[in-house]
């Protein structure tokens, strides 16, 4: 379940070794359980989580290979600094998500999609198939839509823009998809273009010039296009904060 859907939905895996990942890893991120700290002993988390000590030893190593903490022999099992935290993981996108959204934390986000999705949107325009393209227009004219809910137009919004990540060509830029699923997350969290009409038809005609961009192999317009997306979907979520942001 991707972090869009699990917004949309409400819900979350429930899994032994998901519930003891996710609870350690939410506390990693939110700051709960310090970097640098050492988390308890064995003995003492399979107790609290109820779980065998097999169980707790694969959640080590979820944590561990998402770069959330190192285990070293005769130390224990250290937090790392976030520095090391992989970010392009889903989970680590997710849990810093649920630890509440700020201004530098979107900006953020909005800085790796500009450097990511334009350059994705200029391949596709180069390498995309006619049938891509087909398919590309086809998700495009979702949008044009004015009965579109928040969840519906966000789940068009990814559709589309892992498309194009697909249509890159370039298996970084699919590897990538997180982000955008986290930015599309916030949208709908935050301020979503399905607030009004002429909102839905700005963000209709704005993904359609991408398309077309696409379609007539122009990578410049498709880099100006995807940019446009981008700082639009910013500016909207930057508006809905109430306190006063810097320039």
């Amino acid at each position: 379940m991707g972090l869009l859907e699990t917004t949309i939905s409400g819900r979350k895996r429930r899994s032994n070794h998901a519930h003891v990942v996710a609870e350690l890893g939410r506390g990693i991120v939110s700051g709960k359980i310090p970097e640098g700290s050492l988390l308890p002993g064995d003995a003492e988390l399979s107790a609290r989580f109820g779980v065998s000590r097999t169980v707790l030893r694969e959640a080590m190593k979820t944590l561990a290979a998402k770069r959330l903490v190192e285990a070293k022999a005769k130390v224990g099992t250290r937090v790392l600094d976030k520095a090391s935290w992989n970010f392009f993981d889903p989970d680590v996108l997710g849990w810093r998500f649920e630890s509440g959204l700020d201004y530098e934390f979107i900006e953020h986000l909005a800085e790796m999609r500009m450097a990511l999705e334009p350059a994705a949107a200029a391949a596709a325009s180069l390498r995309a198939s006619s049938d891509d393209i087909i398919a590309l227009y086809a998700i495009a004219a979702k949008f044009d839509d004015l009965s579109h809910t928040p969840e519906t137009i966000a789940n068009v919004d990814l559709e589309f823009h892992l498309a194009i990540a697909r249509m890159s060509g370039n298996p970084f830029m699919r590897s990538a998809s997180a982000l955008i699923e986290a930015a599309l997350a916030i949208s709908f969290q935050l301020s979503s273009p399905a607030a009004s009409p002429e909102m839905i038809d700005e963000v209709a005609n704005n993904h359609l010039k991408i398309a077309h961009a696409i379609a007539s192999r122009d990578p410049q317009k498709a880099i100006a296009a995807m940019r446009h997306v981008i700082d639009v979907g910013k500016s909207r979520i930057r508006n809905s904060f109430e306190v006063p942001l810097p320039a």
